[in-house]
């Protein structure tokens, strides 16, 4: 495990996709194995946990899009789905984990520094989950990121579209920065792998990314931990 050098275990940050959340297969029984593993892990050290909206909050968005939302009225009904999930994981891991999940990134980092782990959901708009989880592993000085998806890694294009698409095992920072910029929709509901915040804090901090099927448990205890895991490693 690497220490700071007062001995303080280095923290660890978690997104946590909603498509991952909930799949409409067996996911009590998924969230309460998660539920499991992140409290095993977090009485060890430092760790945050972020949710998605997911399915959930892209068909709601969908309907205040039809209904003439605006684009913030949008962003704050995707928040609320990702804070109920954020909820729900909350409930299932008890404590120390805080029961009502911070609406904030100073809030979190203030929660994770006395109680661990804490999971959140959205906070502001124009932020996904995935920027919050990025700009909580940069304000903690996280050993690394994690972004738990629903595919096992990135991809140069959409497994689900080519089935010959290829996995990248590895890619770096810049790459992945620009990448994103090119992929990734800059509006409610975004499906990419990750966003644009985030993949540029994680750029400009030099914090390292882990992206892996979030639902291969072993799997994603093992990229927590820093072990080899199959996935993509950003950095």
């Amino acid at each position: 495990m690497t220490t700071s050098p007062t001995s303080v275990p280095t923290p660890l940050a978690l997104s946590i996709g909603g498509s991952v959340l909930t799949q409409g297969n067996d996911d009590a029984g998924y969230i309460g194995k998660l539920a499991d593993l992140l409290h095993r892990l977090g009485a060890t050290r430092p760790l945050v946990v972020t949710t998605g909206g997911g399915r959930t909050a892209r068909e709601y968005i969908r309907i205040g899009h039809d209904l003439g939302l605006t684009e913030i009225e949008l962003d704050e009904i995707g928040i609320d789905i990702t804070r109920l999930h954020a909820r729900i994981l909350a409930a299932r891991l008890g404590p120390p984990t805080p029961a009502r999940p911070p609406a904030t990134i100073a809030e979190a980092v203030s929660e994770v520094h006395r109680c661990s782990p804490v999971v959140l959901g959205g906070t502001e708009p124009g932020h996904t989950t995935d920027g919050v989880a990025a700009l909580l592993a940069v304000r903690l000085r996280a050993e690394r990121l994690v972004n738990a998806t629903r595919v096992d890694g990135l991809y140069e294009r959409d497994p689900a579209v080519d089935p010959t698409a290829r996995r990248l095992d590895r890619i770096g920072f810049e790459a992945f920065q620009k990448l994103v910029h090119e992929k990734s929709p800059d509006r409610p509901g975004q499906e990419f792998v990750f966003d644009r915040l985030g993949a540029d804090a994680l750029t400009r901090a030099r914090i390292p990314m882990a992206i892996v099927n979030g639902r291969d448990l072993p799997n994603l205890e093992a990229a927590l931990l820093g072990r080899e895991f199959r996935g993509t490693i950003v950095g």
